[in-house]
């Protein structure tokens, strides 16, 4: 029997079970049969940041910024042009800490950009400050899913 993966959906937010050899051929969600791959970081409010974090079994990258930071706007690119090219791997996600205040708290963000890994819930990795791409991706390198 093959393994199979839970993946949040990124619109709305229901469960999927996929088999991991499935992973690669674009899978859709089974609720509202939207991609469950967008090629771009999903936002993240404290309404959706827990059940994205531990129902999928993914690495889940989190891009931790504000809207007034002049080098999480330098950085975005990179990171919207990393989900591109690490999905299927990991999910990549922002969370606005101006506006997700108790988000940036909880998880003691005290620089901006902050980027986190999580896995199954669990914070494994984490990052301050801007990254070019190719520094984002080798960071990212040894903790994406491998089937």
């Amino acid at each position: 029997m093959s393994e199979s993966l839970h993946l949040v959906c990124p619109h709305c937010a229901a469960v999927n079970r996929i088999p991991a050899a499935k992973l690669g051929d674009a899978p859709n969600c089974g609720q509202c049969k939207q991609p469950l791959f967008t090629g771009e970081p999903l936002e993240l409010s404290a309404a959706n940041f827990d059940r994205h974090l531990s129902r999928n079994d993914l690495p889940v990258v989190v891009d931790f910024w504000a809207p007034w930071c002049g080098p999480c706007r330098t950085m975005a690119p990179n990171f919207h042009q990393a989900a591109i090219d690490l999905e299927p791997y990991a999910r990549l996600v922002k969370v606005d800490t101006e506006a997700e205040q108790q988000l940036a708290a909880r998880f003691n963000i005290r620089s901006i950009p902050t980027l986190a890994i999580f896995l199954h819930g669990r914070e494994i990795a984490r990052q301050s400050g801007a990254l070019d791409l190719g520094t984002l991706k080798r960071w990212l390198q040894p903790h994406l899913y491998r089937p």
